[in-house]
Parts: structure tokens; sequence; C-alpha cells
């Protein structure tokens, strides 16, 4: 059995999350936020403040007792929106703006390239592209990409 950690975390009644610390004070509307989202998800998450001050550092979420890493995983799960591109079926067109139809491991969809600079380079071989309304597609490997959209990207970049 995992050690329990020095702190109590909990949804209130009204659903938010709750840190009760050793001292006994308790923080409500605390929020899970990780260091390193891409590149290592479960390693390095802050709890935080509704200001943002960091009341908890939690170096794995798997060192965490199962209770504990399910209400993160939720937690996380709610506020992180960030669809995985999976096959770019086609583009409306090679210039910007551009509309793109892709497929994603949470469906099909189609969003707005505003330009070439919204297509970033996160460590290789992953590229993260913004939208025009702010959503961030991740791409984990392009190279793992079929041969037609590896193509269409190559057009981008």
């Amino acid at each position: 059995m995992k050690p329990r950690p020095d702190y109590q975390l909990q949804r209130n009644a009204f659903g938010r999350l709750e840190l009760r610390t050793a001292d006994g004070q308790i923080h409500e509307g605390v929020a899970p936020v990780r260091a390193f989202p891409i590149t290592a998800p479960d390693d390095g998450l802050a709890l935080v403040d509704p200001y943002g001050h960091e009341l908890v550092w939690i170096d794995r979420l798997d060192d965490l007792p199962d209770d504990q890493r399910r209400l993160l995983a939720d937690e996380l799960a709610g506020r992180e929106f960030m669809p995985v591109i999976q096959r770019i079926v086609g583009v409306g067109s090679f210039a910007t703006p551009s509309t793109w139809e892709v497929e994603t491991d949470r469906g099909r969809t189609s969003f707005v390239l505003k330009g070439e600079e919204d297509i970033r380079r996160l460590a290789s071989p992953a590229l993260l592209i913004a939208d025009t309304h702010g959503i961030q597609f991740l791409i984990r490997d392009r190279h793992a990409l079929d041969q037609h959209s590896r193509r269409i990207l190559d057009r981008f970049l």
C-alpha cells in the first residue's frame, strides 16, 4: 500500500477540490497544474490556490494512493482539453488562414489555422497547433502520421 500524503484532498459540497494541510488549514478551490503537460504529464504536479500560489508539490502521480490519484486525474481531465491529431484529412488551402479537417482521438473535427507561426515545434517529433479559438491540438509524433498527413503538414512547416 502506498503511504498517505501529509494532506487530504477531497471535493466539497459544491464539487470543487478542497485541500486540508497537515496544520489543519483548509484551502477551497484548489487546482492541479502539470509542470510538463506534454513531455512528462505524470511527473511534477502542483496544487495551487485560486490565486495561483503553490500549496503542495507532487513529484509523481503514481506515488499517490489510488483514491487521490483518481481524484486528481478526474480534475485534470475536466480542465485539460488537448485533442491529439491522428490524421490530417485535408486543408482548404495551403495559404493561411486555412481550414483543416482532421481526425483526433476525440473524433473528426475542423479548425482554422491562422498562420504557420501557430504550429509550434516541441521536443522532437511533437508539434502543437493552435486554432483561431485558442484550442491546442497535439501531434505526438509527426513521423508516425500517414504519408498523406505528413505531406500536408510539410507544406506548413
